[in-house]
């Protein structure tokens, strides 16, 4: 009889131990999930905005075993806190799961993307510079940043092309005729080709 009780205490003590088990890995991965504004973005905003957190993480890691100053631990925490704003606002703004690469600089970083930086006073948003970069808008993050969306290369093989369609339309344009009507530079019949023997 002493061993039916016993053996009902263990069993006992058993699925309590399980249940309270079951309730804190419950707890834990419901913490795990966001539960904020975060949760309604699709994957590819979800891993950005995870790319951005890693990021702070590194940054404080790195504070925390006091490598680097406290002025570039809050400029580059800063930093993140905008490209995270911009890219929270592309993704509402378009209505699609797709995040550009983005930059942001400080006014006194803007010789890190440009050889010869813009007038910060003459940026207005979408206007195109370099033809690399996008301008997007400025962000006061702590501190204000200049934020740009970097062009993927079909981007900027387009506009290569439209301006190089827009100088060439250009050079075609009438210039001064000779006494035959002809163009100056253009030839009647095609230059014959000379094959060594």
């Amino acid at each position: 009889m002493s061993n039916l009780r016993s053996l009902s205490r263990f069993l006992l003590a058993l699925t309590m131990m399980l249940g309270f088990s079951a309730v804190c890995i419950a707890q834990r991965s419901l913490g795990n999930t966001p539960m904020d504004e975060n949760s309604n973005f699709g994957p590819v905003m979800q891993a950005y905005l995870g790319y951005l957190a890693n990021e702070q993480e590194v940054v404080d890691d790195r504070i925390s075993r006091k490598e680097i100053s406290a002025a570039y631990y809050h400029r580059n925490s800063n930093r993140i806190r905008a490209l995270r704003t911009m890219a929270i606002r592309l993704v509402r703004q378009s209505g699609n799961d797709y995040v550009p690469e983005l930059e942001a600089v400080a006014p006194d970083e803007l010789r890190t993307l440009f050889e010869r930086p813009p007038n910060a006073g003459a940026l207005h948003p979408n206007v195109i510079l370099a033809n690399k970069f996008k301008f997007l808008a400025t962000v006061h993050s702590g501190e204000a940043f200049y934020l740009f969306a970097r062009l993927d290369p079909y981007e900027q093989a387009e506009l290569m092309k439209r301006e190089g369609k827009s100088s060439t339309a250009r050079s075609e344009e009438p210039s001064k005729a000779t006494a035959a009507g002809q163009r100056v530079g253009q030839t009647t019949m095609r230059p014959r080709r000379v094959v060594p023997q």
